[in-house]
Parts: structure tokens; sequence; C-alpha cells
């Protein structure tokens, strides 16, 4: 399903790349996108962005199941976009597009980032009602990316530089949407924000889409210098990424800069780092997935054990722990156990 799914999604980029539809230049500030993102469907979203044991469990409650995990949980003609493009034409290649997940609830482009927008030919889109009073999930997540899915139809966009980014709390939800969609967002701007990966609040996506991550994509931290409290969620973030096998990682300082969002200088700076070409380490990547392939192995086993001792809480509460720290890794074996405990704890007819 997600090769098909890259496959149709190459294909009508490519089909603007060789001929996208003239559109004007300058600030829009309420554009809507009439056409929609097959990755901003229920299913996908699922699959991407939540454990595949706390995934089934939302499945579960769906009234018709397939056409719910087939729909979107966006009205698209309900939503407003603010979009800027710049007045300059494309570079061969196209331009660059970043997709912006804010904290605050109005769609706005940050005054102080024009210049440079206009300077390296970037897009920027962000969406309205996307702050961090948001539901994560059901909005702020596929609005980006219904943003990122029609503006690269609009526009003639590289699909090798688009990025999603975000400022505090919407850089927390850029980085879920980096891990689980590497193929539509090659690098990640993390604005004074960010999360641990391998969390149930961060769940690792299935095990291909994980590779693709650990080997093409990029993350670039921006942070205050005095921002003592995301400096230290940047060290937690950054160990966890490299835990999980991600070495691809760029950590920008702001001088004399506390909570605040980074000035025209440090945008710049961030895209010269986005811009880097990624060449991963395979050696070493292959040598961390090995060793955590061992640890999930291990933690199968004693899940494992206990179902077959009859221990049916703490196994319970075992595969739930490692659907939480393996996420998408710990598919299919996760629901293989989840339904030996629950055959375990049916009783007799």
């Amino acid at each position: 399903m997600a090769v098909n799914l890259f496959r149709s999604a190459l294909i009508a980029l490519s089909v603007v790349a060789m001929g996208a539809r003239a559109s004007s230049s300058g600030l829009d500030p309420n554009v809507v996108f009439d056409q929609p993102s097959p990755f901003a469907r229920n299913g996908e979203l699922l699959r991407r962005l939540v454990s595949p044991l706390q995934a089934s469990r939302i499945e579960d409650r769906l009234g018709d199941r397939t056409r719910g995990l087939d729909a979107s949980p966006l009205d698209r003609a309900q939503q407003h976009f603010a979009l800027y493009v710049p007045s300059a034409p494309p570079p061969a290649a196209g331009y660059r597009l970043l997709v912006f997940v804010p904290p605050w609830s109005d769609a706005r482009v940050p005054p102080q980032w024009l210049g440079v927008l206009d300077r390296t030919r970037t897009i920027f889109v962000t969406g309205a009602q996307s702050g961090n009073d948001a539901d994560v999930l059901r909005r702020r997540e596929p609005l980006a990316l219904l943003a990122a899915w029609n503006v690269m139809r609009r526009y003639h966009v590289d699909p090798g530089r688009v990025y999603i980014g975000g400022f505090s709390g919407g850089a927390r939800v850029a980085l879920r949407l980096a891990l689980g969609y590497p193929e539509v967002f090659r690098g990640a701007l993390l604005d004074a924000g960010s999360d641990p990966i391998g969390t149930a609040q961060v769940p690792l996506p299935p095990a291909s889409t994980l590779h693709r991550f650990q080997q093409a994509s990029r993350i670039v931290f921006v942070t205050g210098d005095a921002d003592h409290i995301r400096q230290a969620q940047r060290m937690r973030a950054g160990t966890a990424l490299q835990t999980w096998c991600a070495f691809n990682i760029d950590d920008i300082r702001l001088p004399h800069t506390a909570h605040a969002l980074a000035d025209a200088s440090g945008l710049a700076r961030a895209f010269d780092s986005l811009s880097k070409p990624v060449i991963p380490d395979i050696q070493r990547i292959q040598a961390c997935r090995a060793r955590n392939h061992a640890a999930l192995a291990g933690d199968f086993r004693r899940v494992q054990a206990l179902v077959h001792a009859g221990r049916l809480d703490e196994a319970a509460h075992a595969l739930d722990a490692a659907d939480a720290r393996y996420g998408g890794l710990a598919a299919p074996r996760s629901l293989e156990l989840l339904q030996a405990i629950e055959a375990r704890a049916a009783p007799p007819r």
C-alpha cells in the first residue's frame, strides 16, 4: 500500500514538474486548497503517526472501518491557509517549500522571514487554527499534509527540497511529521521545540518508513542560547534520534536569544543546513538497527513468557511498553501478541 501510494504521488508530482499551472506570487492570507491528499487519510495517519496497538484500538472504534480509514479528518472547504510565493521564478529544479506548523492559531507569515524566502526562492505555507490548542492527529498534522500536497500540485516545487518546520509546540508536531512522512518531507526545521522519538508521544513509524527517515532525512534544531528549557529538550531529542539510528542532525544556536522565533539570520542558516546533501553511513546505521532489533526480540520473548505463564496483566503491561518504545518496528508481532493475550483472557465458551 505504501509503495503504491508513494508511486502515485511521484506520478502526480511529475506531471506538475512538467508544467505547473500559472499561479500568482506574493502573499495570499486566505487560501483554500481543493485537492485531497492521500497522505492525510485517517488510515495513513494512523499507520504512520500512531503506534500499532493504539491504532488498532482507534480503528475498532470506527463505525464503518473501511470507509472511516479512507476518509480525511478534515473538511477541505473549511480550511484556510496563508501562502507566500516569491516573485522571482523558480530555479530549474523548482521552488523550495517550507510547510510551517505554528503554535499560534492564525495563519501568518513571519515578516522577518520574507527576505530570506525571496532570496532562497522558498514557498511558505501555514494553516489557520493549527496552534497548540488544536488536535494534533485530527487537525494539525493533516492540515500540514494537505498544504504540502496542494502546493506541490499547484507550483513547480523541487520534491527533494520540501521541508516541514515549526516553532515551539509546532516544532514538536513537525518532528512527528518528518518521522512519519520522510518521502514527503526531506528534512525538518525545529525552532525551539522537540521531543524524544520512540515514545508514546512520538512513536516510531513502520520499519520501511523509519529506514527511509534514517537514511535520507536531515533534522535541524534552531534554539536560542538563553532558552534553557528548549536546550534541554533538544539534547534529549538528539540523543533519542541517534538511539534510533538517525544521525543527520544539525544544531544551530541563536546568540542572545530566549524563547523566540528565529530571526532572518537563523532561518537562513537553517536553510543552508537543510540544503546539505544527506550521505548516510550505512555501516553505522545497520549496526545501530541490529542493536535495536536485538533489544526488541528480547522484549518480545519476555512478553511471550508471561503469556505462557498465564500472567496476562503483566504481559499486557509489558506489551504496551514495547508498543510505546518500538512503535511500527514492533508490528506485526505486537498485534499477534495482543491477540494471544486476548484469547487467553477470554472466558471459555
